[in-house]
């Protein structure tokens, strides 16, 4: 017997407290536990409520959650199309290297190709070294010549509030 068969299924708002888990060991693993600031109530009314821009993933193993992936669509101007943007993928340790992270994303991407979209995007952090391999391998090019800025918190509101 091999290992169980992989499963993606959409996930639904019974499984708020499993993907804020999954949000939790991400953050641990990408060394800003500190930085998470939601809930299972957060997760409820962001992905699944009415007007939820976000679409989430659960990629099951055997009956058991394993993984989750968390994406939206964003636009390009110069292409004039949709485009995805994958927010979370996330495998839990024990099951890294099962193919689970691979169909995850293979699955974003049929959703892409399938919707007309013509980008797949996503960012990964400099010092993350098997992610960048693992996306590397799927094909994907690093945009270094484009730097991502934020406004949060009091900076965002401070700006949005100013003349």
């Amino acid at each position: 017997m091999g290992a169980p068969a992989l499963q993606i299924r959409e996930a639904t708002a019974a499984d708020a407290a499993l993907i804020l888990r999954f949000i939790r060991e991400l953050a641990i693993y990408e060394k800003a536990e500190s930085s998470v600031q939601t809930d299972e109530a957060g997760i409820v009314a962001s992905l699944f409520g009415e007007g939820a821009k976000a679409r989430a993933l659960i990629c099951e193993a055997g009956g058991e959650a394993i993984g989750y992936a968390v994406y939206f669509y964003n636009y390009s101007t110069w292409l004039g199309r949709n485009g995805v943007y994958l927010e979370d993928l996330y495998v839990s340790p024990a099951q890294r290297g099962s193919g689970a992270g691979k169909a995850l994303l293979k699955h974003i991407a049929r959703i892409a190709v399938a919707e007309g979209c013509g980008r797949f995007e996503w960012s990964v952090l400099d010092w993350n070294e098997p992610a960048i391999r693992f996306y590397e391998a799927a094909g994907a090019k690093p945009q270094s010549e484009w730097t991502v800025y934020r406004l949060e918190g009091e900076a965002l509101k401070a700006f949005a509030g100013g003349d």
